[in-house]
């Protein structure tokens, strides 16, 4: 399954992300992941890991094990170097060692103080606070964005962590509208009013959490997931008295009983079922982990599809949670 992006390229709607891979393990698994399926990477210069996961495409190139036109590539470009597109661009290019980017995406919203190009710096000023800086526009930043199109660098360019007022204000300047917002989305924290804006004016969305941060957001922010919910998990019994559930909705216990029925419904894991729920509301999914069993299950949930019921009982779970919140380390809260 592939969604048709607006610069016209295709792009796969699972994919996996690469953020916290460590280096030695990242060969095995891309390998791997490729070998399963996997057509769709997620990159970024901030994970500090490309050289590595260069190495493993560049293996499977030269093995024969697949094509790069095979591969979407995904990488971003760090805040710390909105003055530096074009270098910043090409630096990611050599350490992933390609010719050109599937999709370029403007990592977050926000130029900060330059550190050097590709370093993913992220400076505090004297009060421990991101050192923003006030002289780069977000308009300034696409349009070098846009000339990586013109030059060939780059397929597809984007946005992730926009909201609806940024996100409206780049189709405003754009000449080369944004293919993707890749943001932060799951049955927590559903956004669907942005999820329906983006896709009413041809952005694809991209969701960067689609489990909810699961283990890496839980020890990096000390966020919930929505997998351990109870509500995903109940025995099947209770899958049968629905007349009683439909009753009690308003009440959490009873809407939480019918939802942790789903997975053993569907004969799918949790994590398959909240996979599938991101994919039918027509967003891609880029799930990361770093276990070959979770790479393997991950992967399959296109054989199967969640009825409108129980499409609509998920979107039921909305605590607008966010999980990922970077203003742990940086001192100030950019979604305020």
């Amino acid at each position: 399954m592939a969604i048709t992006l607006n610069s016209g390229f295709k792009m796969p709607i699972l994919g996996l992300g690469v953020w916290r891979m460590d280096g030695k393990d990242i060969r095995n698994l891309l390998i791997n992941a490729i070998k399963i399926g996997y057509r769709h990477f997620d990159c970024a210069a901030d994970y500090q890991n490309e050289v590595e996961v260069g190495e493993a495409f560049a293996e499977a190139f030269q093995t024969g094990l697949v094509k790069r036109e095979d591969l979407f590539i995904t990488t971003k470009l760090w805040n710390s170097d909105h003055g530096h597109v074009i270098e910043a661009c090409k630096a990611s290019l050599k350490k992933l060692q390609l010719d050109y980017l599937d999709l370029f995406l403007i990592h977050f919203p926000v130029a900060t103080k330059h550190t050097g190009v590709g370093t993913t710096g992220s400076a505090l000023d004297e009060d421990g606070v991101l050192d923003i800086d006030t002289t780069i526009s977000l308009e300034t930043t696409w349009h070098a964005m846009e000339e990586l199109v013109s030059v060939g660098l780059v397929r597809s360019i984007g946005i992730s962590n926009y909201d609806i007022f940024l996100t409206r204000d780049c189709l405003a300047y754009s000449k080369v509208k944004p293919a993707v917002n890749q943001i932060e989305t799951h049955p927590y924290f559903q956004r669907d009013s942005l999820v329906k804006f983006c896709q009413k004016h041809g952005i694809c969305v991209t969701a960067h959490t689609p489990l909810g941060g699961s283990v890496s957001n839980t020890e990096w922010f000390g966020s919930v997931s929505c997998l351990d919910d109870p509500a995903l998990k109940v025995s099947k019994t209770l899958l049968l008295h629905r007349s009683t559930i439909n009753a009690g909705l308003q009440n959490n216990v009873f809407l939480f009983l019918w939802l942790q029925g789903l997975a053993e419904k569907y004969k799918k894991t949790v994590p398959q079922v909240v996979l599938r729920w991101g994919i039918q509301r027509n967003s891609a999914v880029i799930p990361k982990t770093s276990k070959l069993e979770r790479l393997e299950e991950n992967f399959r949930v296109l054989d199967f599809e969640l009825a409108k019921e129980d499409m609509d009982l998920i979107g039921s779970l909305d605590r607008k949670h966010r999980t990922n919140q970077p203003a742990k380390f940086w001192g100030i809260d950019l979604y305020a």
